[in-house]
Parts: C-alpha cells; structure tokens; sequence
C-alpha cells in the first residue's frame, strides 16, 4: 500500500524513539534527590554518576556513527534502542551509587547513536529544502521525551517505587526498537513509497553525495577531521551542550534544593522547560525557510541566524540568578530550553547541509564527541561548584558559551554559503 507524505511519518517514526531515547535518560536526574536519599551518596558522587553517562556517550557518538552509516540506519538503530532499553531497565536493580554509575554508562553507550541516526534519516528522506523543518521535529523528540520524564517518572514513582519506573521507561524503548524493525527502510526500499514521492527524494540530495560513475561515496574520516567546516559545527556545539545537559540532568536537582521544589512540584514545574524547548525546535526548523523567504537569504546563512537568534534568546537562563521567585526562574528556564533547541535545530541542519547521506552520521558522531566533552566538562564543575558558589555563575556561564558559539559557526563557516547552493538543487 501507497502512503502519502511517507518521508513525514518515517521522521515521526525516529521521532517517537527519540522520545524513549531521553525518557530514559531524563529519569534519573527526576530521581536524584531520592536515590541520593534512599543510597546515601552525595552531590559529587551524583555527578560521577551522570559523568559516566557522559563519558560513555561522548566516546561511543563517533563509534555509533560510523557503525549506522556501514550496517545501515535500519539495523543499526534497532541495536542500539534494544541496548539503551535493556539498560535503563537494569537500574531497577542496582545497590548504590557505582551500579547506578555502571548502569549509566552501558546507557550512554547504546544512546550515543539516538542522534546521529536521526540526522542520518532526514539526510536519506528530506532533500535540503526541508530539512531544517525534519530536524527540528526530530529535535522534539529529545524535548518531549525529557519533558515528558518529571510527571510520569514521579507518578510511578509515587504509586509505586524508583525502582518501577526505571523498568517502566525501559520497556518503553523495547516497544520502539520492535516498531522500528518492521516500519524502517530506506527510500529505495520502502515499499509503501510512491514513485513520485522517491524521485522528489532522490533529487533533493546533493551532488556530492556520489562518485563521477554515481556510486555512493564513503566516509574519509581523516579530510573530515581537518576540514574547517568540521570544526565551524563541532566548537559551536561543545559550547552549546553545557546548557542541554545541564537542563537534562541538573535542573530537578536544582529545583529541589535551591527553590525549595518538593516531588509534586516538580511533576507540575520542572516539564515547563522541555515544553518550551518542543516550541523552540518547531521554530528552529521554520526559522531558515522563513529568513530565506522573507529575507532573501542563502540557505546557508539562513540557518546560521537561526543560530544567532538562539544564542541571544540565551540570555534569559544566564539572568536566573538576578530572580528571587521560584516561577520567574522557571520561566527564564524555558527561555533557555526554547533557545538551546533553535540553536540544535540550525547546527544538526547545517550537517546535513554541509555533509552527504554517505557521510552525515560519521560526522555527527565525531562532532557530538566534540560537544559531549564539552557537556561532561560542564557537568563536572558544576558537581564540583554548586554547592560552594551556587548555580547562578554557572547558569550565566551558559549563555556566554552559547553567543561565543555562534560568533564561532559564523566565522568558520560563512565561506560555504556559495558552494552549498551550487550543490543543492
């Protein structure tokens, strides 16, 4: 059977893992304070929990990527939603705060791969012109699935225990990885795929995607490493991942013990920022489609001012300590959620844009290391700082990271408006 608009329904399909993806990975941060009570660890031994996380996810991106542009989006993406699930569902488990760390990071292994397949299922499905507008719903999948952690993962855990909800948000992902395996092909094979549809498809992918007799070229991992263009998205996203990873796995935390938000209030508060951060995504995929229509812009630096728009948005969670009001720091959070996924948004486009299908996945992988170490970085000072200076430097921090970024993508990557424009149709 013929399904219209396939391309759509296939990234509401990757959407909805990415979803499982940070529902899984935001239940912890929501349970913090309460496994911290229940296993007796501390704040500094908290952070060596995320750390692994981290570290695990920050080694394994370019690994993940790689493996998914080689076996292909199909499988490799089922793998790595069966381990990421089976994991999560592991904590339920653990003893104390080094299984908890263990746990983690067999998580961050598997989860590593959640973007880079996404990226690499709008490279095979959208052609350029609608690519900015793929991401940004795929980028809702990481917003929605962290919102949607605070109220379920309290519900469970009051009605029933911690440990529940690790099992619940698991078999989740199970779900997903068994959808996936029967409702995932490539364009080329999609049987449900109209010809019509396949060949706007097979149009909208860049030129340099092939060889001079048509084949699909392969991943040269070294040019991509020290092309600048590699870097002019790899720096920006070092400095902006500080601010999602903190939101994922340090807000809850911050909200119960510096605004005084007990379990209840933050199944009512704490999802706000993620809310924000689903708006900003749609706005991010929508922000370049609108400065080239109504501006006039290259598609390039199209999607680098949605960069900039994001990177000023910024500045409201940088003011959050200038604020004595619990909801008015709520508020400027969402801000910072709404702002950090337009700047996503406009960085995982300008891959696609700047990367072929053979390549895009490579690249992400080795350009989310970048980030992530960046992010763990971050997360580290912040187990280290925020009981001795409190959170509020380090909430300014961010939004100096993020307009430094975007002074960085635009610098380093300006020279390719040209060239990106003669290559996309």
């Amino acid at each position: 059977m013929i399904v219209r608009g396939l391309r759509w329904w296939i990234i509401g399909l990757v959407c909805s893992g990415l979803v499982t993806n940070y529902l899984a990975r935001n239940s912890l941060g929501v349970m913090a304070a309460t496994l911290m009570q229940d296993m007796h660890f501390s704040t500094q031994q908290y952070s060596y929990i995320v750390g692994a996380f981290q570290i695990a996810y920050t080694v394994m991106q370019p690994v993940c990527g790689f493996v998914l542009d080689r076996l292909g989006v199909h499988l490799g993406f089922f793998l790595f939603a069966l381990a990421w699930s089976i994991s999560n569902g592991l904590h339920a488990f653990a003893g104390g705060w080094v299984a908890l760390a263990v746990c983690r990071g067999f998580v961050g292994l598997a989860e590593s791969a959640g973007i880079p397949a996404g990226i690499k299922v709008v490279s095979e499905w959208l052609p350029a012109r609608e690519r900015s507008v793929g991401v940004g719903m795929i980028n809702i999948g990481t917003s929605f699935g962290a919102m949607l952690a605070p109220p379920l993962v309290v519900a469970i855990e009051l009605n029933y225990d911690w440990s529940t909800a690790f099992l619940v948000t698991g078999a989740m992902g199970l779900v997903f990885a068994i959808a996936w395996w029967f409702l995932y092909r490539a364009p080329e094979q999609h049987p449900s795929l109209g010809a019509p549809e396949r060949e706007m498809i097979a149009a909208g992918r860049a030129k340099f995607e092939r060889t001079a007799d048509g084949a699909i070229k392969k991943p040269d991992i070294r040019a991509m490493l020290g092309s600048r263009k590699f870097w002019g998205i790899a720096l920006p996203r070092f400095l902006a991942e500080p601010t999602w990873q903190t939101f994922n796995f340090w807000v809850p935390l911050y909200l119960s013990t510096q605004r005084g938000m007990n379990l209840k209030e933050m199944a009512m508060f704490a999802w706000m920022p993620f809310l924000a951060a689903d708006l900003g995504s749609l706005a991010g995929g929508f922000l370049s489609p609108f400065f080239m229509k109504y501006f006039k812009m290259r598609l390039l630096d199209a999607r680098l001012a949605g960069l900039v728009v994001g990177a000023t948005l910024m500045i409201g969670p940088g003011c959050i300590g200038l604020v004595a009001s619990p909801y008015t720091a709520i508020a400027l959070l969402c801000v910072g959620g709404f702002a950090h996924q337009v700047i996503s948004s406009s960085m995982n486009t300008l891959g696609t844009d700047l990367y072929g299908r053979h390549e895009v996945a490579t690249a992400n992988g080795f350009a989310g290391m970048v980030s992530w170490t960046g992010g763990l970085s971050f997360s580290l000072v912040v187990g280290a700082l925020a009981t001795v200076i409190g959170y509020d430097p380090l909430f300014a921090c961010l939004s100096v990271f993020d307009i430094l970024g975007a002074v960085i993508a635009v610098s380093f990557l300006r020279r390719y408006a040209t060239s990106i424009d003669a290559e996309i149709p």
